[in-house]
């Protein structure tokens, strides 16, 4: 069972979606996303399989919620900096998690 030393271990940041590229190299479909996470942080990189809910044009200027403490993962030929956050809907697609209204970029979940 985790305990709230667990918790406190991740470190999850509100950033902005600042550009969107296709990820055609990926085995599933996704996007490469720019997130920027303030002065502090700065940008990182992400996959993120979320295709069946958004296009890039409705990504670029979105907030969403990632862990920024993981190390690196290669997904395919890309490093995945950050793990974006989400949950499944009905048919499994990812839904974005983000705050219901604009907070300052690096901002911590807690």
């Amino acid at each position: 069972m985790a305990n709230i030393d667990d918790f406190e271990r991740l470190d999850i940041r509100v950033g902005t979606i600042i550009a969107v590229d296709t990820f055609p190299e990926a085995r599933k479909p996704a996007y490469k996303l720019t997130i920027d996470f303030g002065p502090a942080i700065g940008t990182k990189r992400s996959s993120a399989q979320i295709t069946a809910h958004y296009t890039p044009q409705t990504l670029v200027g979105r907030q969403v919620l990632a862990v920024v403490n993981f190390p690196p993962r290669k997904i395919g030929p890309f490093p995945s900096e950050v793990l974006t956050l989400g949950v499944p809907d009905d048919s499994g697609d990812v839904v974005l998690i983000a705050p219901e209204r604009p907070v300052a970029n690096g901002g911590r979940m807690y």
